[in-house]
């Protein structure tokens, strides 16, 4: 498939099925659930549309995911990267390590290779003209008003309501469940709320002009472009300390590591009950300025004074049934029993990154850099883009943010205006409807 083949506006209703197989599988879970609900227990029904919309991808997403598997990637950027899929690192051990095999915030288009790259990294690349796959290339994407999602999280959303009034009218003073429909109405609320942050961040990525590297100005600009390293280098990455846990060819990254506890409690009733859950020990970021490269030319972005950062999803991830030495066994054991009254199960570090080849977009604020830096990179400023830096400053009606990945590949993830906020507002009115009735 070739984007040009794409219509990268979905119109009212688009038809999504997973491209991946993890949720393909629940994708169709959800779907038995909800033919096996109809027939026993409706709410059985309501969880497997929840998982159906939540498996179903956006309008453009598996379309994308398509050209991207079949564009050519140039051998010295394919090089670079980390061998993807699940390995058994130490079977007596217990310990394994997984690089997800697709990425959604990867190149779509073929983009150029470190082979093709000028040893100034703030002219122009090859004849000048934009990255394939920049804005100016391709346009701004729109996706569907309605999807698969949004049908199964509005019948979602119209089940629960009626559900909920449902219950409360059919049930006894003894039962008391009066307060389901405050639930709905919580759930809502808070799910409104964050549609609404999700709402602004898409319009101001749809809405934005995008600047070439090459004519920017002060201001606050929106920028596409490659991650090339500056004269600060990059960073090689060890996770925890440890020299099998090592990520190369960073500007910016963050890594946790976090033990599952295992506790046991007992309740009033004599009845022994078992949970597990995962709580972060230690974690680290960090980041290097780095060139941000559009084809026009390059520009220098800071990526530590950005507050939002979307680094997309886990580079890497090792997960262990012991600690790296039986020092720190035997301490986290300690420290389960003592904190918790439970046991350490499992030892998992993940690492998420922006390297060196990756497409980054931002939206920022450019200022002029000091005069000493652009001398001591034996900079000559006849380039405009060389007296320039992108800090993540916000400005008046603009957020500043950095993602890996180009607009493009963010904005073909996401889901249209009405099914990120007009869904959850249909919830918060009918839990509101059903507590008024209800009063």
């Amino acid at each position: 498939m070739n984007i040009s083949d794409l219509d990268l506006d979905r119109g009212f209703f688009q038809f999504t099925l997973p491209y991946r197989w993890q949720f393909w599988i629940g994708w169709v879970i959800g779907m038995i659930m909800i033919i096996a609900g109809i027939v026993t227990n409706p709410a059985i029904s309501l969880v497997g549309l929840l998982f159906v919309g939540l498996c179903s991808p956006g309008s453009l997403e598996a379309d994308l995911h398509k050209v991207r598997q079949a564009a050519p990637k140039p051998e010295d950027l394919e090089k670079e990267a980390l061998e993807k899929g699940f390995s058994i690192d130490s079977w007596w051990m217990g310990r394994t390590s997984y690089t997800p095999t697709t990425d959604p915030s990867d190149w779509i288009l073929p983009a150029p290779g470190p082979a093709t790259w000028n040893e100034n990294q703030y002219v122009p690349h090859g004849d000048g003209t934009p990255l394939p796959e920049h804005p100016v290339n391709v346009g701004t994407p729109r996706p569907a008003t309605i999807s698969t999602y949004g049908i199964m999280m509005l019948l979602f959303v119209l089940g629960l309501c009626t559900g909920a009034w449902y219950a409360v009218e059919n049930s006894t003073p003894e039962e008391d469940l009066t307060f389901l429909p405050y639930v709905a109405l919580g759930v809502g609320a808070l799910w409104s709320i964050i549609g609404y942050f999700r709402y602004k961040m898409q319009r101001q990525m749809a809405d934005t002009p995008t600047s070439l590297v090459r004519s920017v100005a002060v201001g606050n600009p929106e920028l596409v472009g490659q991650v090339r390293p500056s004269k600060s280098g990059v960073l090689r990455v060890v996770v925890d300390g440890h020299p099998n846990r090592i990520i190369p060819n960073c500007v910016n990254f963050h890594w946790s590591y976090e033990v599952k506890i295992r506790e046991t409690t007992t309740d009033s009733e004599g009845k022994k009950q078992t949970r597990e859950y995962w709580r972060t020990i230690r974690e680290d970021s960090g980041g290097l300025p780095f060139i941000l490269n559009d084809g026009t030319g390059g520009i220098l972005v800071k990526p530590t004074t950005f507050k939002r950062t979307d680094m997309g999803q886990y580079l890497k991830r090792w997960e262990s049934n012991h600690a790296d030495s039986l020092k720190k066994e035997l301490g986290m054991e300690f420290a389960a029993r003592l904190f918790t009254g439970g046991n350490v199960v499992k030892h998992r570090w993940t690492v998420y990154a922006l390297r060196v080849g990756n497409p980054v977009y931002l939206v920022g604020t450019t200022k002029s850099r000091p005069q000493e830096d652009v001398q001591n990179e034996g900079l000559d400023g006849t380039l405009q883009n060389t007296l320039l830096e992108v800090v993540g400053e916000d400005a008046p009606g603009v957020k500043a943010t950095l993602q890996r990945g180009t607009e493009l590949a963010n904005l073909g993830r996401m889901r249209s205006s009405f099914e990120v906020m007009m869904i959850p507002l249909c919830l918060t009115l009918g839990g509101l409807v059903v507590t008024l009735i209800n009063l």
